[in-house]
């Protein structure tokens, strides 16, 4: 094994948990039966700062990380392939 190859594992590893971390951060986007017979008002006040919330953050550095991690392991099989 060559260093780059430690080097990818290591950030898959960190990458991975801090993701798993991230999710489970996240609020649940369902709310059961109540969803289908409760009717809201404020549906325009959340669209409009939903951009902004602390959850739509998370959502985005999920799929930041995501994407990464895919990146990553990708990287590491075509390491691992031409080696």
């Amino acid at each position: 094994m060559n260093i780059a190859e430690y080097v990818i594992g290591t950030l898959v590893f960190g990458i991975s948990i801090f993701l798993i971390i991230v999710i489970m951060l996240q609020e649940s986007n369902t709310k059961g039966l109540a969803s289908v017979t409760e009717s809201t008002s404020d549906s325009f006040y959340n669209s409009k700062s939903k951009g902004r919330t602390f959850d739509a953050k998370l959502a985005r550095l999920t799929k930041i990380c995501a994407v990464l991690l895919v990146l990553l392991i990708v990287s590491l099989g075509i390491l691992y392939a031409y080696k």
